[in-house]
């Protein structure tokens, strides 16, 4: 009889153990997959945007999680954060299906494009539109988001300094009238026929304008029209109501 109870405890206990796994493993299914690590600045606005894009169109779920960037807090400085993304800054994904995490946010909107927009909604098939959207992306990284960050960085500093606020609010301006160009060529777009990833990209920084002493874009009227345009999408209302 004690034999017998015990060998049910043993049974029990290993049907308790094995349900608990199965339940994990089910919610671990469960869980959306792809995991976004972001905040309210133009970068991180730049990958919520194009998720709800995603999501309006294939019903793409995500999962978010607001990271604090306060001084106080430094989140994205945490050891476990630099394990996803060793430079330290937002936005990091996670797909959990790849089951690996990509950073920077121009490779994170290019990845999420090339899995996830299997109708190619926010990208093109051709060959040289796909090579364009690479051009304007990185057009973008490296010169419009930076010479619009520094603008407001030096506008906001305590130590005032006329020259670096105008160096970078006119090259800012610059940038804004090369954007101005494309757009009258191209009917409307940065690539292609339709709105992309490499509008997105762009369209975050311009928000900014305002900021940095630019109070209008009366200046680049395609460029307003491009921006009004972007600026009405439900996806993009949105990610900026997070």
């Amino acid at each position: 009889m004690l034999k017998t109870a015990a060998a049910r405890t043993r049974l029990a206990g290993i049907t308790s153990t094995l349900s608990n796994r199965s339940t994990s493993r089910n919610m671990a299914s469960s869980a959306p997959a792809i995991k976004l690590y972001g905040a309210g600045t133009p970068n991180g606005r730049k990958v919520l945007a194009a998720l709800e894009e995603l999501k309006q169109v294939y019903g793409t779920q995500y999962e978010y999680q607001k990271i604090d960037l306060s001084d106080a807090k430094l989140e994205q400085k945490e050891p476990w954060f630099i394990k996803l993304n060793p430079n330290g800054r937002i936005p990091v994904i996670e797909d959990r299906e790849a089951g690996f995490p990509v950073f920077e946010t121009g490779a994170i909107l290019a990845y999420l494009q090339q899995k996830y927009d299997v109708q190619n909604k926010f990208g093109f098939v051709g060959e040289r539109e796909k090579s364009e959207v690479l051009q304007w992306m990185f057009w973008a990284n490296a010169g419009l988001g930076p010479m619009m960050g520094q603008a407001g960085h030096f506008i906001r500093a305590s130590e005032q300094l006329p020259y670096a606020q105008n160096r970078y609010i006119d090259e800012s301006k610059r940038l804004l009238g090369v954007m101005e160009i494309r757009l009258k060529e191209n009917n409307g777009w940065l690539v292609g026929d339709h709105y992309s990833i490499a509008d997105l990209n762009a369209y975050c920084w311009v928000v900014a304008h305002s900021f940095i002493r630019i109070p209008s874009l009366d200046e680049w009227p395609a460029v307003k029209s491009w921006f009004e345009a972007i600026a009405g999408r439900d996806a993009v209302k949105a990610a900026y109501a997070l």
